[in-house]
């Protein structure tokens, strides 16, 4: 009897969880794609996303024009500001990376909310570079 009244519980908690938006299968994610430029020792204009419940994010640049073989790209994934915006300082640094066109540089899980993303030089840009990156997110 006592099991009973413990599993009651479970399964209403179970339940709720399928049905308000829990955990996301990554192949239902959304795809954004963001393009920009980035001067040398500079920043993109960050871009603003919002996952609309927890999941899985991955951050990708898919192209890099005109890079060379031995250019990196940086991305930070940040929270926005505390006016809810990407502009100006932003808010908790959830990821950072550097890496070459084509590689993931993050994936990992992410919660629902609203995020900001950021490409900058890394240290390897000879000339302005223009770029597109892609963000799979709930």
């Amino acid at each position: 009897m006592q099991l009973r009244l413990l599993a009651a519980p479970l399964v209403a908690t179970a339940m709720c969880a399928a049905g308000c938006g829990g955990i996301v299968d990554p192949s239902q994610n959304q795809v954004e794609t963001f393009t920009g430029t980035i001067a040398v020792g500079g920043q993109a204009t960050p871009f603003g996303f919002t996952a609309s419940k927890t999941g899985e994010i991955q951050v990708k640049v898919t192209q890099l024009t005109p890079s060379s073989s031995n250019t990196v790209v940086g991305v930070l994934w940040t929270g926005r500001n505390t006016s809810g915006n990407c502009a100006g300082s932003l808010g908790v640094v959830f990821g950072q990376n550097i890496g070459s066109v084509g590689l993931p540089l993050i994936s990992t899980q992410v919660l629902s909310g609203s995020y900001c993303l950021v490409l900058y030089d890394a240290g390897t840009f000879t000339t302005t570079e223009t770029f597109t990156a892609t963000v799979s997110h709930p």
